[in-house]
């Protein structure tokens, strides 16, 4: 069960993901925050990699849910809990060092 609704949390990033794709204005990456975005010199291929960060944190948020089908006393929950933490890090900073430096406005 543990997985199930793991696995439903994954699906909602890559939905996320996919939303921002198509979308034709700027999609806020910072959703939780209420942010808005900065200015974008090129909304489609800015919202094009974001969509990409969410789909791909989506498919590794789901892998690294693989040792909830053990159990959810399993000992290796310890690598999904360290491993999301990881992940949302990893993302961040290529959010910040990559996608916003390539994408603002000067």
């Amino acid at each position: 069960m543990a997985f199930i609704i793991w696995l439903l949390m994954s699906i909602a990033f890559v939905i996320l993901g996919i939303y921002a794709c198509v979308s034709k204005k700027e999609v806020a990456f910072g959703f939780w925050a209420n942010a808005n975005t900065f200015p974008v010199n090129d909304v489609k291929a800015y919202n094009r990699a974001v969509g990409k960060l969410w789909i791909v944190f989506g498919i590794v948020f789901a892998v690294l849910g693989l040792p909830l089908l053990k159990g959810q006393n399993n000992p290796l929950i310890i690598l999904s809990i360290l491993g999301i933490m990881i992940e949302a890090i990893v993302v961040m900073v290529i959010y910040t060092t990559v996608i916003e430096k390539k994408y603002r406005k000067k």
